[in-house]
């Protein structure tokens, strides 16, 4: 077989397809007929798959990384686990080092944060967390606590896609989210379905109507008067050229203009912060505070300004503290590196475990964060190899996970823990 069918195959409906084709490429590359992959010191926290919004099945998001040479990867699913079990056959058919979490909202209404913009860009008094270093036999027992905030999610989803359709009808669109939006996702195995999936889907119904990228652009410009930066511009109108690109592009120029006039507030689908805490101290997870940070100049070049944690950001670790979070995750090629010395001082300050990685959910973005090459973040990749290490010894021994009491009582401070499970992988 052809190494691109196989490299196709990666992304096929059936999961024994993709990790059989996952495993004849490493066999391929280890006889040396395909080539090596770089050797790297790079590590990645934060990879989505298609069971939240990516082009990558847990398998092929593996291979993405490899081939970029990363030495580890973790899985970051939104509002679900269930690509966990696939992510964690392919680490061990490669030999890679893998963990394994999951991200959602949770409301922040019955804490001092009540009332303030906290790291989510549509909604006051809700936050993005994240449990990591799951260990692997509380996976169906987490897919059981999420399945019922996916299904409130979805009944969110329906109502955005008819404000959607409000919006696009006298241009003659229209987005039906059983028929346009589902069969986008992975739902009808445990996926879910977020804001991109729903804009993706009329970025899609855009294309269907407008042949050209050209055509694209003077709709979006000329009829609907979103505006368009001209990086995103100068992409769109390149999609005939990038055609694996071409749809995320103009999801982005969606994101970028339409969630503000489609959104509706999430409440339901997102558990109270001390539920949340709850369920990762029974799972024996890490708990963690995904920090965002004020977006000046941004450093990404992709957003707007706009103030989020910053102004506050003393109260925000009092709070998190005093809620009884163990960790702060955040991405260097998010912020700067005053933003993140502050951060990382109070993460000091406090004891809280600190955890990095990119966010991968688009074909443009790299899965290496070289900014890793700075010594300031150097302790990231040790606290990787510790996270990894944790999970793997809290799968074996729940008596062994790195927020256990007895773990904590033997070694108080979070860097002698990280000094202890980085051993463990």
């Amino acid at each position: 077989m052809d190494t691109q069918k196989l490299i196709e195959q990666l992304n096929d409906n059936d999961m024994q397809v993709r990790l059989n084709a996952l495993a004849e490429i490493k066999k391929l590359t280890d006889e040396g007929v395909l080539p090596a992959v770089p050797d790297t010191l790079y590590v990645n926290n934060h990879i989505h798959t298609t069971y939240s919004f990516s082009p990558y099945s847990p398998t092929k998001a593996l291979y993405m990384a490899w081939q970029a040479g990363l030495k580890t990867a973790g899985i970051m699913d939104h509002d679900s686990v269930s690509g966990i079990k696939e992510f964690i056959e392919a680490g061990k058919i490669i030999g890679m080092p893998v963990t394994c979490g999951f991200e959602c909202r949770v409301g922040m209404k019955n804490t001092r944060l009540n009332g303030k913009k906290i790291n989510n860009p549509d909604q006051e008094s809700v936050a993005y967390v994240a449990i990591h270093g799951i260990p692997h036999q509380y996976v169906d027992m987490l897919d059981e606590f999420l399945a019922p905030y996916r299904a409130k999610r979805n009944e969110r989803n329906k109502k955005m896609c008819a404000n959607i359709t409000k919006l696009v009808e006298p241009y003659g669109l229209s987005l039906d989210f059983e028929k346009d939006v589902m069969p986008l996702s992975k739902c009808n195995e445990g996926g879910s379905i977020t804001e991109r999936h729903v804009l993706y889907g009329l970025a899609k119904k855009v294309t269907e109507k407008y042949k050209t990228p050209a055509e694209v652009v003077d709709f979006f410009k000329n009829e609907m008067k979103i505006e368009i930066s001209p990086k995103v511009e100068a992409q769109i109108l390149n999609g005939d050229k990038t055609p694996d690109f071409y749809e995320y592009d103009i999801l982005g120029a969606l994101k970028s203009n339409m969630v503000e006039k489609i959104y509706i507030d999430a409440d339901e689908e997102c558990p109270d912060v001390r539920e949340y805490i709850a369920l990762a101290k029974k799972c024996h997870g890490i708990s963690a505070y995904a920090y965002l940070g004020d977006v000046g100049d941004s450093v990404t070049g992709d957003k707007k300004a706009q103030k989020f944690e910053d102004d506050y950001l003393d109260l925000l670790f009092e709070e998190l503290v005093d809620l009884g979070f163990d960790a702060v995750t955040y991405m260097p090629t998010r912020n700067t590196e005053s933003q993140l010395r502050r951060v990382m001082g109070l993460c000091d300050k406090y004891n809280l475990f600190q955890i990095s990685g990119v966010d991968i959910n688009s074909p443009r973005q790299e899965f290496i964060c070289r900014e890793l090459d700075n010594p300031l973040y150097s302790h990231l990749v040790d606290a990787t190899y510790a996270l990894i290490g944790a999970e793997n010894a809290a799968t074996a021994n729940e008596d062994e996970s790195m927020f256990c009491d007895a773990i904590k009582a033997k070694y108080p401070d979070v860097h002698d823990r990280i000094e202890y499970f980085k051993n463990k992988v």
